[in-house]
């Protein structure tokens, strides 16, 4: 009987699957049955990365039907601008890449935008982060902050200027009295624009304005409007013990400082705030 001859079987090519798959899906993370093109491993890529979930990715789409869009976040650009590879060197093969990565559209962007955004900010706080200069102990001259009520107005009536309801034994109120400048920090994770679009507090998207001036007595013609300013928005303030001797305070705003992205805080000027109509830009 003669020896039979070795044929060209489907032995070895088993063991190019494992390969051929690997080599396809590099540049892909699964989530959910669906793959998310990154950038090229670095800094840019980690920062992308570490700013998506599982639960978030779809949810923060841009566009629902871009399944397949390539996102990178602006460091990206600046870095490959530096080493003379940006958007104008793209590789062949490479799709275009939007300015933000998975996120919620900011509309109406510009200094009018932003305006809007900071009166809405203003508006629809309930409380903000004061910050003072501590003018008592231990601590005299450092930073001192403390969290107040607040309120820029009636329900139906914004004004952007916020009015408090403190009393001189809060040691804010004692630094004040002795030198009025402070800052006046609002977050939008006060609101539920947040949590809706799965925006952590602390990520730049989620908005935070800051407000300085001077934080001033209410002026008795304005008495009654502090009040309703007030007592509409925290009408609990009404029972507080009026042994602690409570008044109204509110802030001449000088400088407005509004941050909704990475790294960008932007100047709005006082008298262009003052004029905008809240709006969630």
């Amino acid at each position: 009987m003669s020896a039979r001859r070795p044929g060209p079987g489907p032995g070895p090519c088993w063991l190019l699957l494992p390969a051929l798959l690997c080599g396809g899906a590099a540049g892909y993370v699964v989530v959910s049955s669906v793959s998310w093109p990154l950038p090229e491993a670095g800094a840019a890529a980690d920062e992308l990365h570490s700013s998506s979930t599982e639960e978030a990715l779809p949810a923060l789409l841009e566009e629902a039907g871009g399944l397949w869009k390539q996102s990178y976040p602006a460091s990206a650009y600046r870095e490959d601008a530096a080493l003379g590879s940006g958007p104008a060197a793209r590789r062949p093969g490479q799709g275009a890449a939007p300015s933000r990565m998975f996120s919620y559209r900011r509309e109406g962007g510009g200094a009018p935008g932003r305006a809007g955004t900071a009166r809405f900010l203003a508006r629809h706080n309930t409380w903000g982060f004061v910050a003072t200069r501590a003018a008592r102990g231990k601590i005299q001259g450092m930073p001192y902050g403390n969290c107040l009520l607040l309120s820029d107005g009636p329900i139906n009536n914004s004004t952007g200027i916020p009015f408090f309801y403190v009393t001189p034994k809060d040691n804010t109120v004692t630094d004040l009295l002795k030198n009025p400048m402070a800052s006046l920090t609002l977050p939008e994770a006060d609101g539920n624009f947040c949590r809706r679009n799965v925006i952590d507090p602390e990520d730049p998207r989620c908005a935070r304005l800051t407000l300085t001036g001077q934080m001033v007595t209410v002026p008795p013609e304005e008495i009654e409007f502090a009040k309703q300013a007030m007592f509409s928005r925290h009408p609990v303030v009404r029972k507080w013990p009026r042994s602690y001797e409570w008044f109204f305070m509110k802030m001449n705003i000088e400088h407005i400082w509004l941050q909704s992205w990475y790294g960008e805080v932007s100047p709005i000027a006082v008298e262009e705030y003052l004029k905008a109509v809240p709006s969630k830009g």
